[in-house]
């Protein structure tokens, strides 16, 4: 009994490793591949736009000085605005579009939609931009 189990007992612990070889090798939790809806791609396309829009006025000189007027970092209004969800990016993005043409209307809505963006998150807790909201 002893002979037979000093040959079963690597034979079996060969067995074992090569049998859980190939369920060790999968991965687990794939990810599900399908197709993309056309809506789905107009849409990521059209948030990445929006976001272009808006980095393009916070980009601006006139901007920038408010910004800064107000007491806000730029690294932070660019942190913010890429964490933007892709709903409060339209949403941000056509407040932009319905503010006259002119600089200063423009300017002073950017800004008052920027600061009322970061200061919700601010009051969420998401971020600490603005001291009084503690």
């Amino acid at each position: 009994m002893k002979k037979l189990r000093l040959y079963l007992t690597p034979l079996l612990i060969t067995a074992f490793l090569i049998g859980s070889m190939p369920v060790a090798a999968t991965p687990h939790g794939q990810a599900e591949t399908g197709l993309v809806s056309t809506q789905a791609a107009l849409s990521a396309d059209s948030s990445s736009a929006e976001r272009e829009r808006i980095s393009e006025v916070l980009a601006r000189a006139d901007v920038q000085e408010q910004l800064l007027a107000q007491g806000v970092s730029l690294d932070e209004v660019e942190k913010r605005v890429a964490a933007l969800s892709d709903a409060e990016v339209h949403q941000m993005a056509e407040q932009l579009e319905q503010l006259p043409a002119g600089a200063g209307g423009g300017v002073i809505g950017a800004l008052f939609a920027v600061f009322i963006i970061l200061l919700v998150t601010d009051i969420l807790g998401l971020t600490d931009v603005y001291p009084f909201t503690r």
